[in-house]
């Protein structure tokens, strides 16, 4: 028997919702999304650059991911969940001669926000072993205090912004000659509870 015109379900209407980044991002608008309820886009992650909130053509290669966690309205609410640098521009920093040091380091913010930080570094001049082993130690010991001192936001501005890697490479150029230190990537492993609640 067929289904009646009227009996046959409907698709729900979609609203567009109106992203914004988290509190460290001073609340910038992402851009827009559709969503058929509220619920439907909790948890929906997206990737921007930071150039789009900064129009600062400098910081086209470094890429951020959202987490929808609150909507009001049609606003929705995001956290910074990871942060990831571009490969084109990663591969322009090895040169030939050179030795690249990575570091990856986990770590709790002064409020309790446990985050993975992944720092590179790239030497002037081939580097020993024993030499890479140093500059790894200066890297995870600038991370590890720079998390006890900051809060989430704090660390989260400082990292994508390049501060904490120009305080590595300060640190570290006295171990080794260095060309350029970058945090090329970080993951948010665990998130407070207050950093949603606050919001």
């Amino acid at each position: 028997m067929a289904m009646s015109q009227a009996s046959r379900k409907r698709p729900a209407a979609k609203a567009t919702f109106k992203l914004l980044a988290p509190s460290a991002f001073g609340f910038s608008e992402i851009g827009q999304t559709i969503a058929s309820t509220p619920d439907h886009l909790k948890g929906r992650t997206v990737w921007t650059s930071l150039y789009s909130l900064t129009n600062d053509p400098a910081q086209q290669h470094i890429k951020l991911l959202f987490q929808v966690v609150k909507v009001e309205g049609d606003t929705a609410y995001t956290v910074f969940k990871a942060h990831d640098l571009a490969r084109d521009y990663l591969r322009s920093l090895v040169r030939r001669g050179s030795s690249k040091v990575d570091g990856i380091f986990d770590v709790y913010t002064k409020d309790g926000c446990k985050l993975r930080v992944m720092v590179l570094a790239t030497t002037l001049k081939r580097a020993q072993t024993s030499q890479e082993r140093a500059l790894r130690k200066v890297m995870g010991q600038v991370v590890r205090d720079k998390a006890q001192q900051l809060d989430f936001d704090g660390f989260v501005q400082e990292m994508v912004l390049s501060k904490i890697a120009s305080d590595i490479f300060n640190a570290a150029k006295k171990v080794y000659p260095l060309r350029k230190v970058e945090v090329r990537k970080s993951k948010v492993l665990e998130l407070a509870p207050h950093v949603v609640s606050k919001l």
